[in-house]
């Protein structure tokens, strides 16, 4: 029985030009990222070694980089991408990511969570 762990990136924040709306794609605005990461964390457990699991900074560079790329219409877009860059880790089996706009509107943020797994 294969038991699954996660591994936790929460408040990442990036800016980054998306949005339905011309003027979103103008100026940059705030996404806010929290991930979750389904992996084996036992080897790395028992060895306390980096190279048995995966590197925060990893994960967190992948994000940025379709943050910061091309502008997306939708966050669900932005979702999808990021998820499918993380997943070209072969040892990353799931995510779950959450997606917020923090400064569209004065009164609550809209967002997007997704489950992607291999």
């Amino acid at each position: 029985m294969s038991l699954m762990d996660y591994i936790h990136i929460d408040k990442l924040v990036f800016r980054g030009k998306h949005g339905y709306f011309a003027k979103e794609r103008r100026v940059e605005q705030e996404f806010a990222l929290s991930v979750k990461l389904g992996v084996d964390t036992g080897k790395a457990g028992q060895s306390d070694k980096l190279a048995d699991t995966i590197n925060y900074s990893e994960a967190k560079n992948a994000i940025q980089s379709v943050i910061e790329g091309g502008s997306r219409f939708l966050i669900e877009t932005l979702a999808e991408e990021i998820a499918q860059k993380i997943l070209e880790d072969k040892r990353i089996q799931t995510v779950e990511l959450t997606i917020q706009k923090p400064e569209v509107w004065q009164n609550g943020v809209p967002g997007v969570t997704i489950f992607r797994s291999k």
